[in-house]
């Protein structure tokens, strides 16, 4: 007897538009919708059974249809922590219309409690939990709790359902090799998701998806969604070099970013392959400048090295980085915004993601918190529109500085680093030294066309419209066409994502500024928004 076809929705939650991620103006400018596509839940689409009917809706590039609910026999879910909100609005919804909810990711992993009205929790790596669900679903149940024991195998993960994905609304797909980082950060919740040893995908395997995503015509950006994309050195070495092959015989189609540890900077080897393969950016932690800082969160990884220097080796390779900061550490000093300032500038790094710190559920240092009775575990992290990730939400626990020191400290760097001449200065720098591949990207005539739009968009915004970004923007790209033109187009780069950082920038010195003035009011008197932050 055949199984029964059943119809699964799967929505993808939206981020908060104020977000750090959320670059809709950056995208807007380029003809697309959102930045990225949601890997996790085309990959669950692909273990399940053939004979289902599935649509995809993501709820940050359309909206959800009644329609799609009403046709639903089931409703399936993933997402992050910050997007917590939408989840749950989602949830509503599918109850709304009767319908069941599964829901799996991060977010539900870590804090299972949050999600109690869910019919089906599916906790942890999908792979080792799918067939105990299918087969509890078949048998009738209409509800339960699945557990992952195990960090899986993931040789065994399927090519994800990449034709779910309207391609064409996204700045970039995502692909995943590796799951797990050999480090052990005490704020970092990788080791609790994913653990310590990296498991990895065959080259073969990944060269099957990226066949995959090259036949249903894509071309551009992918991102290596990776937690640390070199966590294991001397296995990602043979892949590069398939990379690096199988690249060259499709003439280049895709355009390659990954996040990965500092000590990429060691391996003349594994960046000339990166380069080679068509990388051209990395997403970096650098956390903070201080050692013994480093060192009290166990970020050893980045101590004992000039970290400037290896952001400079990176930068010549032709891969630019954008780095990852953040405030609020026990550790840190009162000389922290200006020593953070001066690093980011001498790193000549333009993005950087700069945080409050945050402790994430279940990680070591919420662990540490909550024996010390610093913790607020009734913090509401996305309690509304304006909380959305750790640069907008933070410092859920009673902090060893003062609180506004650190919220002033935090308002410093944004204002100095995403100052238009700062900014703009740091691209100059970055794109001097940067020896790119002509060849890098696919030279397709839609994709010449499109970018062609998307400068004049760009160079009127930036170089037009804003009297006090437009001298800092033509300056660079003059100096760029001076010293070094083929960073040219990383330079435009930075400038869209200008368009979103300097409003995002504003916004949150705004929104510093209020909490920090509402430090002075009398418990009681404030708005239950600003309560809700200053109760971290």
């Amino acid at each position: 007897m055949s199984n029964p076809t059943v119809n699964v929705l799967m929505v993808f939650p939206r981020f908060s538009s104020n977000s750090f991620w959320n670059y809709r103006e950056t995208c807007a400018v380029a003809g697309r919708k959102y930045s990225a596509a949601p890997l996790g839940l085309i990959t669950v689409a692909a273990l399940l059974p053939g004979e289902w009917s599935i649509r995809l809706i993501d709820r940050n590039i359309e909206e959800l249809p009644d329609g799609d609910l009403d046709w639903a026999d089931l409703v399936m879910i993933g997402g992050m922590l910050p997007q917590q909100n939408d989840t749950k609005q989602v949830i509503a919804l599918a109850h709304a219309h009767d319908k069941p909810v599964v829901l799996g990711g991060p977010d539900v992993t870590c804090s299972p409690s949050v999600f109690e009205e869910v019919e089906f929790r599916l906790l942890g790596e999908v792979e080792d939990i799918m067939t105990d669900f299918l087969t509890a679903w078949r048998r009738g149940d209409r509800q339960g709790v699945f557990s992952s024991q195990t960090f899986p195998n993931i040789h065994h993960s399927p090519v994800p359902r990449f034709d779910l994905l309207k391609l064409k609304h996204y700045m970039h797909v995502g692909v995943q090799y590796s799951r797990g980082c050999p480090f052990n950060c005490e704020f970092c919740n990788i080791v609790e998701l994913n653990g310590r040893v990296p498991r990895l995908k065959t080259s073969e395997q990944m060269l099957h998806e990226l066949d995959t995503l090259h036949a249903l015509g894509y071309r551009g950006h992918v991102d290596v969604v990776d937690d640390n994309f070199i966590g294991n050195q001397k296995a990602v070495r043979p892949f590069l070099e398939a990379l690096v092959d199988w690249s060259e015989s499709k003439g280049r189609p895709f355009a390659f970013s990954a996040e990965a540890s500092l000590n990429l900077a060691d391996s003349d080897e594994v960046l000339d392959l990166m380069r080679r393969c068509g990388f051209f950016g990395v997403f970096v932690g650098i956390e903070t400048p201080d050692p013994q800082t480093l060192l009290s969160v166990k970020k050893r990884q980045n101590v004992g090295r000039d970290i400037s220097a290896s952001i400079h080796k990176i930068h010549r390779a032709g891969i630019f980085v954008n780095g990852g900061f953040i405030v609020g550490f026990d550790a840190e000093t009162e000389s922290v915004a200006q020593a953070m300032i001066s690093c980011i500038e001498e790193m000549a790094v333009p993005i950087c993601m700069v945080g409050l710190l945050y402790a994430l559920p279940d990680t070591q240092l919420s662990h540490r918190l909550q024996q010390e009775g610093r913790l607020h575990p009734e913090c509401d992290y996305v309690g509304g529109d304006n909380s959305a990730d750790q640069c907008t939400s933070g410092l859920n626990f009673d902090t060893l500085r003062p609180r506004e020191d650190i919220l002033q400290d935090y308002r410093k760097v944004l204002k100095s680093i995403y100052h238009p001449v700062s900014f703009f200065g740091r691209v100059s720098r970055m794109a001097r030294i940067m020896d790119i591949l002509p060849e890098r990207f696919p030279n397709v005539l839609p994709h010449l066309l499109r970018d062609i739009r998307s400068f004049l968009r760009i160079t009127w915004r930036l170089g037009v419209r804003d009297r006090e970004v437009r001298g800092p923007y033509w300056k660079a790209l003059a100096d760029c066409l001076l010293h070094n033109p083929p960073a040219f187009r990383t330079v435009i780069s930075f400038a869209a994502l200008y368009l979103h950082l300097w409003p995002f920038s504003g916004f949150m010195d705004d929104s510093l500024r209020e909490q920090i003035e509402a430090l002075s009011v009398p418990e009681g008197k404030l708005p239950a928004r600003l309560e809700r932050s200053m109760r971290g």
